[in-house]
Parts: structure tokens; C-alpha cells; sequence
């Protein structure tokens, strides 16, 4: 099996398995619970808090966990909106955002109150730096940009965003926040998150489990709870927490960390092998976003976990599924949305036509990929493409 789609998820840790079925069968108790059971689950936590903020350069008591990097999106926009509104009533994103943010300041916009300002990308998917400064006024409660975009890859001026915001807060005595969906940053690019507000991760794309992920708030922002109850998280999320998850998520943090320039440059060499490939043996190609990758985050440039291509001439759902026939998996978009209707809103965004969208497909890429599985993969995709070109499959 050659697996490309981890952008979509990763393959779990053998490591995290083991340590998460011990938190299962031996060390179960409910973190609020006062006895030994209860206190070694309350330990495993705090462990786990600390290498999430750690691999996130932050504190302990700034990271709350959530179900997922969905919820973790939810809980800043909502939350940072209910808390806010006063102050203001606009939120400024882009075009490209993942669903969990675009549908989530939809809602928002459908009440009425507030409105939503969405900034444009160019071909390449890199943020229109000049009309987001623009559309920063003293009505603006916040600013959400993705790190990394989970399509194609592009590496956003989070820096640049963060210089905007923190001028024009000195010059007008403002408060706007900036908040990151970083779920396709962490573990991929090396990043520095100083100056950002609110920060959500997510566990199963750094080959923790599902069903887990975080949110950073930074120290003394206070934003609306997003679950009420018994008052887990610090008030911000009750619920008794999955601990199995939250060990399992930290121990993968732990790992991406201490093996983070061997990960990135292992991923880098499979993308870039894989691409030279393509370009040399298949004809009629369009590389979407950025061709080059970078090891140091710099904006402008592509994750090196990330190759998204056009096909020209071909549908990419079903290369996909060719692919899959022999055991190659990749994906034609997102994950959260290639399951329904319509096309790619980035690569619309980014101003490719129909043709260039249908026939896209995106390759994603993890360490353990190698030069062997992307021989396999370029003959494949080379056989997919000049079969279904021959028969018009994309008519």
C-alpha cells in the first residue's frame, strides 16, 4: 500500500496505540475523580497539555482540548464573536479557509449582526496581504487565516498578518485578535505562532487518534465557554474529558517534535521526487499553488506535505479510484468536502477554470514515504492518465 492522503489523516503511531490502550485498560479512571485511578488520568492529561504547548511554543494553561480541529475553529469564532460583540461586529477571513471556519462565520453572518469580509488569493493561493490590510477598521473583532492551506499547501505571511493586526491595534487603541487554523501546519512546517491569539490543532493529522484536537487561547483572552457544564478545560469545555485521545494526541506531539527536520525533509524528498517525475513523463500537467516546497516556513512557498496537480484531460475522481485499484491512495481535495457536490471553492478561489479543477488531484505525504513507493506512483498515474486521455473520460 502507498498512502497519500495525510492531509486527510495520518496513520496512527504504533507508540500512541500502546500508550493509549493503557489508558484504556489500567490508568481509566475520570481525571476528577480523587482517588489513584482518577489522579493518574489527571496526569496523563497535564502531560500531554504540556507537549501540545510545547510543540506549539506556548503554556500549559493555554491549550484546551477539543474533539477535533473543527471544534477547536468553532470554539475560537464563536466564542471570540459572542465575547466581542460589543466591540465590534466584523471578522475578516479568506476565500481558501477550511469549511469549519467558512461555515462557521456563515452562520454568524446569517444572524443578522455580524458581517464577514472575505479576502481573495492569488493563482498561487498566497493572501492578498495589501486588501486585508485594507479591510482592517475599528469594527474588526477578528482576523482567521489558516496557517497552511489543506488543498494545495501554500505557506500564508501569518508574520505579516500579525504585523497588520498589532499596528493598527497601537495606532487605534483596538483589541482585534488573530486566530489560526494551524491543523495543516503543525508537524509539517516549522512555524512561529508569537503574536497569534487563538490557535487550533488537531490530533489524527500528526498520526495521533481522531476525535481529538486543541485550542490555544492565550493567556488572559477571555472568550465565551463553548460547552457548559461541569467545568473541565478550565471552564472552557465541559464535558469529561476522552483521555485515551488527549495521552495518545500529546505522545504524537512528542514524536512530530523530536524527530520534526528528519520528518519535514523525508516528506520534502517524496514530493519533490515524485513531482520531477511527473513533470518529465506526463504531458499537459498544472501545478496548483506553489511548486516550490520549503523547510523553514517561509510564506509564499508550499508545505512540503503537499502536491496538488491538474491532469489535464482527465477527471480526478477517477484517476483516484484507478490509483486506488492498485493500492495507491490520494484524494481529489479536501477531505471535509470532496464527499459532496461542486468543486474545490480553493481552486476556484485561485481562479483555475472546471477543466483544471475536475482533473486536480493531491498528493500528501508523510516520513515514511519512499523513493520505491513514488516509482510505483508515477507509473501508475502515468498509466491512468494516458488510458483515460485515449478513451475522452473527461467529457
Amino acid at each position: 500500500m502507498v498512502y497519500l492522503d495525510n492531509s486527510a489523516t495520518t496513520r496512527q503511531y504504533d507508540s500512541v496505540t500502546e500508550i493509549m490502550t493503557e489508558y484504556m485498560k489500567k490508568d481509566f479512571g475520570n481525571p476528577s475523580s480523587l482517588h489513584r485511578l482518577g489522579i493518574q488520568a489527571e496526569k496523563g492529561i497535564k502531560n500531554a497539555r504540556k507537549e501540545i504547548a510545547l510543540a506549539l511554543g506556548a503554556k500549559s494553561e493555554e491549550i484546551v482540548f477539543t474533539s477535533g480541529g473543527t471544534e477547536a475553529d468553532n470554539m475560537a469564532l464563536l466564542g471570540t464573536a459572542s465575547a466581542r460583540k460589543r466591540r465590534g461586529n466584523k471578522i475578516i477571513t479568506t476565500a481558501v479557509e477550511h469549511p469549519a471556519v467558512l461555515e462557521t462565520v456563515k452562520r454568524l453572518e446569517g444572524q443578522g449582526y455580524y458581517i464577514v469580509e472575505y479576502i481573495g488569493v492569488d493563482e498561487k493561493g498566497n493572501l492578498d496581504v495589501k486588501a486585508l490590510q485594507e479591510a482592517v477598521d475599528e469594527a474588526t473583532i477578528l482576523i482567521s487565516v489558516m496557517g497552511v492551506n489543506n488543498e494545495v499547501g501554500t505557506v500564508e505571511p501569518l508574520e505579516e498578518i500579525i504585523r497588520i493586526k498589532n499596528e493598527y491595534n497601537k495606532a487605534k487603541g483596538t483589541d482585534i485578535l488573530f486566530h489560526t487554523d494551524a491543523v495543516q501546519a503543525l508537524g509539517k512546517i516549522p512555524m512561529s505562532f508569537q503574536g497569534v491569539d487563538l490557535i487550533s490543532v488537531s490530533g489524527h493529522k500528526i498520526h495521533g487518534p481522531k476525535g481529538i484536537g486543541a485550542l490555544y487561547i492565550r493567556k488572559g483572552l477571555t472568550i465565551e465557554p463553548y460547552l457548559i457544564g461541569g467545568g473541565q478545560e478550565k471552564n472552557m469545555r465541559s464535558g469529561t474529558e476522552n483521555v485515551p485521545a488527549i495521552v495518545g494526541f500529546g505522545h504524537a506531539a512528542k514524536q512530530i517534535r523530536e524527530n520534526f527536520e528528519k520528518r519535514i525533509l523525508a516528506m520534502s524528498e517524496a514530493r519533490n521526487y515524485l513531482l520531477k517525475g511527473i513533470k518529465e513523463e506526463i504531458k499537459d500537467i498544472k501545478v496548483n499553488g506553489v511548486e516550490q516546497d520549503t523547510l523553514s516556513g517561509e510564506s509564499g512557498l508550499c508545505s512540503p506535505s503537499v502536491l496538488n496537480i491538474s491532469f489535464l484531460g482527465t477527471r480526478g475522481e477517477v484517476i483516484l479510484h484507478t490509483l486506488e485499484q492498485a493500492d495507491i491512495y490520494v484524494s481529489i481535495g479536501s477531505a471535509c468536502s470532496s464527499n459532496k457536490n461542486g468543486q474545490s471553492h480553493v481552486l476556484k478561489a485561485m481562479g483555475l477554470n472546471s477543466k483544471e479543477i475536475e482533473s486536480a488531484i493531491r498528493f500528501s505525504f508523510n516520513e515514511f514515504n519512499t523513493m520505491e513507493e513514488m516509482d510505483y506512483v508515477l507509473e501508475h498515474v502515468k498509466s491512468a492518465v494516458t488510458k483515460f486521455r485515449k478513451l475522452g473520460s473527461f467529457r
